[in-house]
């Protein structure tokens, strides 16, 4: 849709392709672009559950007439409704807290359980934590088009129950969000990818993030609140909304914040996850990246060679059904959270955490036909082309070992959870719907100050 808006407004008609349900999204999403209308040729059903012969058959019936509907005769308008958005500083609702919770609700400005009302001193308490002004654009966010502004984030998070002093991390989390090598437009789609945030430096403890045992769990108020902020910024600012724009086909409630155990990882000589995104070992920093799906894995072993091998086993196991999305550009890249403990180990076993890379992606691989059969790929035809590594094609005998991956440093490991368990966690990446991007987390000058403000005790008075 996105590409046809754009062809329509140099002057050429389009015929937008869609199957029947994401008809309502199309409107909407060309809403968003400023485009009321956009021709679309609709196909019956699901293009893939219908055999060859079927779709042949409603082509020739169904699609051609549309097709050409499309090019030479201008649509009606949509019909869509259009409302007028508020201006960031109106009041939108007044009342008690249960009056303003139904209003949020009904307007779909809610993810369905209670949200603090952003009142305008909440919000100005929040941006007391950010040196940026309160209306500047960091971004503009689709399918909606809109800007993402610190006033926003600020309302976003009072309503997610975030403290004030969460702000920085917010900003960071939204100048990533709307980084194009991200791909936030492509949140929409049908596997409901959630995103997994994970967060390094000293923050983490001056913020207290849970880092240890229950590390995904819901209970920590840092956490858990920041995880809920990203799917209701992404509802009321970007404008992913469910039956509309937000297709997801199962979905899922947002993620917790993974914090690195920092300490565990100085104890075993291993750099955090951070460094291997780019920064310095003290800076703090969030990424983002999105999961479609997760597996724990019991991984414990005698060996660390054993205790990776289990490791690489399930990651093809889970990575695999996303694996077509390699050939869209960039590799998928599964992140891997290891238990302190599980990360000892491996380390014991003279393994630093590029050699355990090397090994899990010597390790992770897969019969070619696997793809190729399913998928019905050559995965030979897309090496030749330049799509995939040369790595791919070393011959083609369908039975040859393929990576999942195309480097070792395409694995994301980071070490949290319970420093007594044998577990870790492998999350399903989705390439180029939200590829990993990480952003420094800019303190304000005043940082110690406001903190220090935040935390101190007051009398019930005031």
């Amino acid at each position: 849709m996105r590409a046809s808006v754009e062809v329509e407004r140099i002057g050429l008609p389009t015929a937008s392709l869609v199957c029947a349900g994401f008809v309502r999204q199309g409107n909407l999403t060309a809403q968003g672009l400023g485009m009321g209308s956009l021709p679309m040729a609709v196909y019956p059903g699901h293009i893939d559950l219908d055999s060859i012969e079927e779709i042949q058959r409603n082509i020739e019936s169904v699609i051609v007439e549309q097709v050409v509907r499309c090019l030479t005769v201008k649509p009606p308008e949509a019909g869509l409704p259009v409302t007028r958005e508020p201006e960031p500083e109106d009041i939108v609702a007044r009342g008690t807290f249960e009056e303003v919770n139904r209003t949020f609700y009904a307007s779909e400005w809610g993810d369905g359980l209670p949200v603090v009302p952003p009142t305008v001193g909440k919000v100005e308490e929040f941006l007391r934590f950010t040196e940026r002004p309160a209306h500047e654009v960091i971004g503009v966010l689709l399918p909606d088009e809109r800007e993402a502004t610190p006033w926003n984030i600020a309302a976003n998070g009072v309503m997610a129950g975030c403290r004030p002093e969460y702000m920085p991390v917010l900003v960071a989390l939204v100048e990533a969000m709307a980084d194009p090598a991200f791909g936030h437009p492509s949140l929409g789609h049908t596997p409901g990818a959630e995103v997994q945030i994970t967060l390094n430096g000293p923050i983490i403890k001056e913020l207290g993030f849970n880092y240890e045992q229950g590390a995904l769990r819901v209970g920590y108020e840092a956490n858990t609140s920041i995880g809920r902020f990203w799917r209701l910024y992404l509802r009321n600012v970007a404008g992913f909304l469910p039956h509309k724009t937000d297709k997801a086909t199962f979905g899922g409630t947002w993620r917790v914040v993974a914090a690195e155990n920092e300490d565990a990882l100085a104890g075993i000589g291993w750099e955090p996850m951070s460094v291997d995104q780019g920064f310095k070992a003290g800076d703090n920093v969030v990424t983002i990246s999105t999961c479609t799906a997760s597996w724990l894995e019991t991984a414990g072993a005698s060996t660390a060679e054993r205790i990776l091998d289990r490791i690489a086993t399930r990651i093809v196991d889970i990575q695999l059904c996303m694996f077509g999305l390699n050939l869209r550009g960039q590799s998928v890249r599964p992140q891997i959270m290891l238990s302190p403990c599980l990360a000892g180990a491996i380390a014991k076993g003279g393994y630093s955490k590029a050699r355990a890379k090397e090994y899990l992606h010597k390790q992770a691989r897969f019969p070619a036909k696997r793809c190729e059969d399913w998928d019905g790929r050559d995965l030979c035809s897309f090496a030749d082309q330049g799509f995939l590594p040369g790595e791919f094609c070393q011959s083609t005998d369908p039975e040859r070992l393929v990576p999942i991956v195309f480097t070792p440093q395409d694995f994301m490991i980071t070490v949290t959870g319970d420093p007594g368990r044998d577990n870790c966690l492998i999350l399903c990446q989705n390439g180029f719907i939200g590829y990993p991007v990480s952003r420094k987390i800019e303190l304000p000058a005043a940082w110690e100050q406001l903190k220090s403000d935040c935390f101190a005790p007051r009398r019930v008075s005031e």
